[in-house]
């Protein structure tokens, strides 16, 4: 079946055939065509289809690709969070506290989780998801959370190093072993990536780069939690494993700047965490004006942020990061494909998938100039309406 989406007003097709940034077309169409955009161009102009959507000069965008989330967990910690309000400083410790809760968690308690994210992620117009292991933090259960991710993600990620669990004590170099050996056999078939929390009380660089090219020798692609409560080497360390991307990216240095403009490294920017821990924002501009790649995702997690919506990161990008509404959207959509090194999601583009948002306001500007308030009209993934 193919179905023509009439009378856009403003179509955003981050396709560079079209015009730079967003590629915009005014009153515009797109057809789809099984689960692949057929055509895009002027609403007169649209081909003959089986079905019509009357867009009603509302907008509509490439569905929002998000990059970066901890789906995978069983409890919450808002007191966690009503603490860090009245002050308490954010050091990552909560983690632990997860994932004893979630190992004693069924397969079925977590499998409602992770659909219940998934279906409110779709509703707000996210139709690409990345979704990360770790908080099991054993052989078993990093098996688990990556083999459950797969029944719902599009793209899944073994973090085994995430933090060292507390049977290991302060003995980082075993855990370090048993991540890059049995535990990445075990989890490396259900996977497509492997990421490491390289800080300060996590993994250092060292133990970072060991997990990293075991992931890569095993057929899994780099990425890297970078910089996200210091500066250090965890920028560099994903510029030189030609990682996908540099999530967190919050305290950076010139030379971590540097390396991210010169190389296909990603910096992915999670504004939804600082917004959660009162940390600074990362400096979007200024990763932007030295000619970095940048990407917004979501980081939904139960702990720094439990927020699933990318409407909100793009609102808080543009209000505290210094980026224009069109930047934060391409960040929000190509960017993130640009994260998991995608062509055929992030764009509205003859052969891409049909992964289709259509906003309830007349232009992307209201993503950020109507923050907080519900906005998706209608959603395409892969050519079947979710709502």
């Amino acid at each position: 079946m193919s179905i023509a989406i009439t009378d856009i007003g403003e179509l955003v097709t981050n396709d560079p055939a079209v015009g730079d940034g967003l590629g915009v077309i005014r009153d515009a169409a797109v057809v789809i065509d099984g689960d692949r955009i057929a055509w895009t161009g002027p609403s007169a102009a649209a081909p003959a289809a089986d079905e019509a959507f009357d867009a009603a000069g509302r907008a509509v965008l490439p569905g929002f690709v998000d990059s970066h989330a901890h789906l995978v967990f069983a409890g919450e910690r808002a007191e966690e969070f009503a603490a860090r309000m009245s002050g308490e400083k954010y050091a990552a410790g909560g983690i632990r506290t997860t994932v004893a809760r979630t190992r004693a968690a069924s397969d079925d308690e977590l499998r409602a989780t992770v659909r219940r994210l998934v279906g409110e992620m779709a509703r707000q117009g996210t139709t690409t998801v990345e979704c990360k292991s770790g908080y099991g933090l054993t052989v078993e259960q990093e098996e688990r959370a990556v083999r459950i991710a797969a029944e719902f993600a599009d793209e899944v990620t073994y973090l085994g190093a995430h933090v060292v669990p507390s049977e290991y004590g302060d003995d980082t170099a075993a855990y370090t072993r048993l991540v890059s050996t049995d535990m990445l056999a075990a989890c490396a078939p259900h996977a497509r990536w492997v990421d490491v929390f390289c800080e300060r009380g996590a993994f250092d660089a060292d133990q970072a780069r060991e997990v990293l090219q075991a992931g890569v020798k095993a057929g899994l692609g780099a990425r890297v939690h970078a910089n996200q409560l210091t500066e250090g080497p965890a920028v560099r360390l994903a510029v030189e494993l030609d990682a996908a991307s540099a999530d967190h990216c919050t305290f950076l240095s010139d030379a971590d700047v540097d390396a991210l403009a010169s190389s296909r490294t990603v910096a992915t920017l999670l504004p939804g965490v600082e917004f959660s821990t009162r940390q600074p924002y990362p400096d979007a501009r200024r990763l932007l004006d030295a000619g970095a790649t940048v990407a917004l995702a979501s980081d939904c997690n139960p702990g720094s942020c439990y927020s699933s919506s990318m409407a909100f990161c793009v609102a808080v990008a543009v209000r505290d990061m210094r980026m224009t509404p069109a930047e934060a959207v391409w960040a929000a959509t190509a960017g993130g494909a640009r994260a998991l090194r995608r062509t055929d999601v992030g764009r509205l583009a003859p052969g891409a998938r049909a992964d289709v948002h259509v906003l309830d306001a007349p232009s992307h500007i209201h993503l950020a100039y109507r923050p907080g308030v519900p906005q998706t009209a209608a959603v395409w993934r892969a050519g079947v309406q979710l709502r």
